[in-house]
């Protein structure tokens, strides 16, 4: 669904907005009939029991006036709760999208965006939009009582329209410019944030400052820019609405003075008093059209990045794979680069066996990780698992049965177990099952919280080799089938290796594929099929035994 169609949905109770709005208008002029009938009737009259049955049903009117105000907010206040509901799930998805394919504006801006709409939908800013049509009402009675009034209210009301219009022109330019420069700063120190400890030991927090500074600049001369052109217009609006009250008093006094007939003294003040209310939208969407304009740009922001990545079809459910892998003639980049890494690659590993993909830095190991795992997509070729190519697989179908360990890792606020459990409902007998696998039970058994820890922001509480063993317990968590391990020793001393090589040896007995990128030999050891990479090309791959004998020039146990 377009976030138009969207929009609509959540309107689907603007009609009776309206309907109250038209009440709502009406009623406002309460206090007008009000003012006429003590003119025309109690103070002509002096009866006290007029007075006191006019104020008791004025208040009355007031009480329904402001009932109706209430059941109309409410309504736009449900309205925009209504369309965060309906979007929030695939915005929030769409973020991790435009990072996977690496887009510039990949940020948690999309969430923003939405939360603006939202908060514009509910706010006062939009009932003024509603109003606005039944400012024509407040003209027709004003016509009714006068048609020289009611000339000179619409010449003001246009007038403010004219203004209006400037505002919007003057107004929306920089206000656009300051949002994005926003969006820029925020963007701009949620990076540097993750890259405290080098920021602070390399005494780089001056510059970081410095640089961040220069674009707040930019944002507050754009802010200022626009909050100086806004006071303007709402100063000028202001004055025209003044003035208007003012001047249709003097109006009025003057047709009386005339002698014209189709006024009276009691009409002065009703007419000064409707001159106000009828320009009291305009200038009331003047002074509210930062929140209206912000509401838009953030609009036109989530609808282009809605329309970039419009709803996929859900895949066909699948039956939960084996673990048969088979990569056929692989052509890739990565997200946004025009630069091909990978150059026909071609293997196959069956369940139960350990494929190590050696090579050297740069020749494209990590990359071919990311396409096995289906987080990028191929530019030509297919990842197969049991015949079914990766990239139409639902991921939350198969990430379960997936064991993903990249090279550079993060772990995620909460505990041990909620980390290994990957964020999702815990089996506690599978944690441990696994911690205990990669050589983390000694050290869970000296927690006073065992399992239930809490390892800080991304682990922050961790040693790095404590970080990597529960990273490779998530990785292992629920046997999967398929399993890819990027440099999993990295982090590790002798005993986590120990653990390593135990962890292998037993998934490899349960029927998993492992893909092992590593270069320590104690590992490739393990392999029953390596496959080494260069330039991102096969250069060799087969059996353990005789591509580490090529790659030693010497004949295989095969050959002997």
């Amino acid at each position: 669904m377009s976030l138009k169609a969207t929009l609509s949905a959540a309107l689907k109770d603007l009609k009776y907005v309206f309907l109250f709005s038209l009440f709502t208008n009406i009623l406002m002029l309460a206090s007008t009939w009000y003012m006429l009938e003590v003119y025309d009737r109690v103070l002509p009259s002096q009866n006290h029991t007029t007075l006191l049955m006019l104020t008791i049903f004025i208040l009355g009117l007031y009480f329904i006036l402001e009932s109706l105000e209430w059941i109309r907010g409410m309504l736009m206040l449900q309205a925009s709760i209504s369309f965060e509901e309906s979007l929030k799930h695939r915005v929030f998805q769409l973020i991790f999208q435009t990072k996977l394919k690496q887009l510039a504006n990949s940020s948690s801006q999309p969430l923003s965006d939405l939360k603006t709409i939202q908060e514009t939908i509910g706010s006062p800013a939009f009932l003024v939009l509603i109003d606005i049509p039944f400012m024509i009402m407040t003209l027709i009675v004003l016509f009714w009582i006068h048609i020289s009034l009611g000339f000179y209210a619409l010449i003001s009301a246009i007038i403010l329209g004219v203004v209006a219009f400037f505002n919007q022109k003057m107004v929306a330019p920089p206000l656009k410019e300051a949002n994005q420069h926003q969006i820029v700063a925020q963007s701009y120190i949620n990076e540097t944030i993750k890259q405290s400890e080098v920021i602070r030991a390399l005494g780089m927090l001056k510059g970081v400052r410095v640089k961040w500074l220069e674009r707040q600049d930019y944002l507050l001369n754009a802010q200022v820019l626009a909050s100086n052109r806004a006071n303007v217009n709402m100063t000028t609006s202001k004055f025209i609405q003044y003035l208007q009250s003012s001047l249709l008093l003097g109006l009025s006094c003057w047709l009386i003075l005339r002698g014209d007939p189709d006024m009276q003294s009691s009409v002065m003040i009703v007419a000064s008093t409707l001159g106000g209310r009828a320009l009291a939208p305009l200038v009331a969407l003047i002074s509210q059209w930062k929140t209206l304009s912000n509401g838009v740009e953030a609009y036109l922001r989530l609808d282009k990045l809605l329309t970039a990545f419009p709803v996929s079809k859900k895949p066909m459910a699948l039956p939960a794979p084996q673990g048969d892998l088979m990569v056929e003639n692989l052509f890739g980049q990565a997200p946004q680069s025009n630069i091909t890494i990978l150059k026909g690659v071609n293997f196959r590993l069956a369940p139960g066996q350990i494929l190590a993909i050696i090579g050297p830095s740069g020749s494209g190991k990590t990359t071919l990780t990311k396409f096995i795992s289906g987080i990028w997509s191929p530019s030509q070729g297919k990842v197969r698992l049991d015949g079914v190519d990766v990239s139409s697989w639902s991921k939350d179908e198969l990430g379960p049965h997936l064991g993903y360990l990249p090279q550079s890792f993060d772990l995620f606020e909460g505990t041990i177990a909620e980390n290994i459990a990957r964020l999702g409902e815990v089996d506690i007998e599978k944690v441990q099952e696994v911690a205990d696998i990669v050589g983390l039970k000694p050290f869970i058994e000296n927690l006073e919280d065992g399992l239930n820890t809490n390892i800080g922001n991304a682990g922050s509480y961790l040693s790095g080799g404590q970080r990597q063993r529960i990273a490779l317990a998530r990785a292992l968590y629920n046997n999967p089938k398929i399993i890819i391990l990027d440099e999993p020793s990295s982090n590790l001393d002798r005993e986590g290796d120990h653990a390593l090589i135990k962890a292998l040896s037993i998934l490899k007995s349960k029927g998993s594929s492992i893909i092992l990128i590593a270069h320590q030999t104690h590992l490739i050891e393990l392999a029953d099929q390596v496959l080494v990479l260069i330039d991102g090309q096969n250069k060799m791959y087969g059996p353990k035994d005789e591509v580490i004998a090529a790659l030693q020039g010497k004949p295989s146990s095969s050959n002997k």
